[in-house]
């Protein structure tokens, strides 16, 4: 039988919006399938993973520790920042625990953003408490650029997106020339898989190393709690720019709408969608879990 059979009927019936679906599996693409056009699309917060891997290239490349304070960075704003910026460091921005608890996105053209960051107020002891803040993964970005001279985009592809053999890829700036980060990457779902399997193979992709293992296996084990969220598979923890999911030894990269690459070492598999679900996209992982993994 098609793997994907009662994937993609549990899609139709339920109205989950994915535009393709790519599995790979020991070594190889086991399946795929296009709903629709093989388009690239707006990555969303999936974006953020790419982020990720960004930094741990810089780890490697000894610009940069995770217990660096961000501040130390940009100088140019100390005169401004909230008291108690100066002890957020690289790791925070990682696990998205600055202590910020809002968000303000309707500053996000009229403000700097770096500047907008270090002047939110901080209300939470910073590295205790989880909120999902644009601005940790934007802040990244320009952090890879201080030290390396390179917007984040064009950091990463030689180190990265040339590895992958992801060519020319589009990525959003900020009004002033710096990549988004957060958001707005485009890719389509087989490009999008490449990193999921980078990182099930340890961060080697076609006998490649891409970034190192140490960093990869930290993404997903040092995990901030998220038991405050409201969704099962939103409450096992946040890791560097990934979250867990209820399989064990799971993790994905995420986007609004349903941009969906899972990590399944228990499977040695990646499962990865892109879509468009403005309802519930996390049903999409729901299917996964009872139509593909029985199967894999």
């Amino acid at each position: 039988m098609d793997l994907l059979h009662n994937f993609k009927r549990s899609v139709n019936d339920n109205n989950l919006g994915v535009h393709g679906i790519h599995v790979y599996q020991n070594g190889k693409t086991v399946a795929e399938y296009q709903f629709c056009s093989k388009n690239r699309v707006n990555l969303c917060s999936a974006s953020k993973t790419f982020v990720s891997v960004g930094v741990g290239i810089a780890e490697s490349e000894g610009r940069i520790r995770l217990s660096d304070n961000v501040l130390n960075f940009f100088p140019e704003y100390k005169g401004i920042a909230y008291p108690g910026s100066e002890k957020i460091n690289i790791k925070n921005l990682l696990q998205m625990s600055s202590g910020h608890i809002s968000e303000d996105f309707n500053q996000y053209k009229s403000r700097e953003r770096a500047e907008l960051f270090f002047r939110t107020e901080i209300k939470k002891e910073v590295g205790s408490n989880f909120f999902y803040e644009d601005l940790c993964s934007y802040m990244l970005g320009r952090i890879v650029e201080k030290v390396s001279g390179n917007i984040m985009l064009d950091y990463l592809k030689p180190r990265m997106f040339d590895k992958l053999e992801i060519i020319n890829p589009q990525w959003n700036t900020c009004q002033y020339g710096h990549t988004s980060c957060s958001v707005g990457l485009y890719l389509n779902t087989e490009e999008f898989s490449r990193i999921g399997i980078m990182l099930l193979q340890n961060g080697i992709y076609k006998d490649k190393q891409i970034v190192p293992a140490d960093y990869v296996s930290r993404m997903y084990i040092d995990c901030v709690d998220t038991t405050s969220k409201n969704d099962p598979e939103t409450k096992g923890g946040y890791g560097y720019q990934v979250w867990k999911c209820t399989p064990p030894n799971s993790y994905r990269a995420d986007g609004m709408y349903g941009q969906i690459c899972v990590v399944l070492m228990d499977y040695n598999a990646v499962i990865t969608v892109t879509s468009h679900n403005e309802i519930e996209h996390k049903d999409i992982l729901r299917a996964m879990w009872s139509d593909i993994l029985p199967h894999l």
